[in-house]
């Protein structure tokens, strides 16, 4: 049995040093590559190249003005915000716009524009000043009920203390906005 066995191995051995004598080994390793990518792509959820793991039912979606329920921010936040949430939206999923009634609802609302003193230096003056953006999300799927919530979500941007905040606000709110966004899309059109 044992010498079964290792004629068995031995000419598996073989075998194989006679193909890679024909197959170049570089090729080999580029095929195996792509066997386990395409298993990986294949085995995780339903993975479309845009990110999203939405479902084929699943046609379109509302996206309420964002609200603001804080004091603070530039005048056209709220605007600004709910174009950003539109745009990536429409860009990135298949999904219509409808304004109700749709297979997803995104409803949102400014809960914080803060700015606050981070890392201080010897002399107990800030060295870096933070402006966070706070928002409540309310995401509800009209198909698959499973996956609604409401969720805050949060991102900062740190600038130097010598700066105020009129200075860099123009430049710190669309970075701000754009990762807010980002983040909310992942939570409900591309949940890994």
């Amino acid at each position: 049995m044992i010498n079964y066995q290792l004629s068995i191995s031995t000419s598996l051995y073989l075998l194989f040093n006679k193909f890679t004598k024909f197959v170049n080994l570089r090729r080999v390793l580029i095929f195996a590559l792509t066997i386990v990518n395409c298993s990986l792509i294949i085995g995780c959820k339903i993975y479309s190249f845009t990110g999203t793991t939405l479902k084929d039912d699943l046609k379109t979606i509302t996206i309420q003005n964002v609200t603001m329920g804080t004091a603070g921010g530039p005048a056209n936040l709220t605007l600004t915000f709910t174009e950003k949430l539109k745009e990536y939206y429409q860009r990135n999923t298949s999904l219509k716009l409808k304004p109700n009634d749709a297979d997803l609802l995104l409803e949102s609302t400014i809960v914080g524009y803060e700015l606050t003193p981070v890392s201080a230096t010897s002399s107990d003056k800030a060295a870096l000043n933070r402006l966070t953006i706070r928002i409540e999300v309310r995401f509800v799927n009209a198909k698959y009920e499973e996956e609604n919530f409401e969720k805050e979500f949060s991102f900062y941007q740190d600038f130097p203390q010598e700066q105020n905040l009129s200075q860099v606000e123009s430049s710190l709110v669309p970075k701000i906005i754009d990762q807010l966004v980002l983040n909310i899309f992942t939570d409900t059109a591309a949940q890994w």
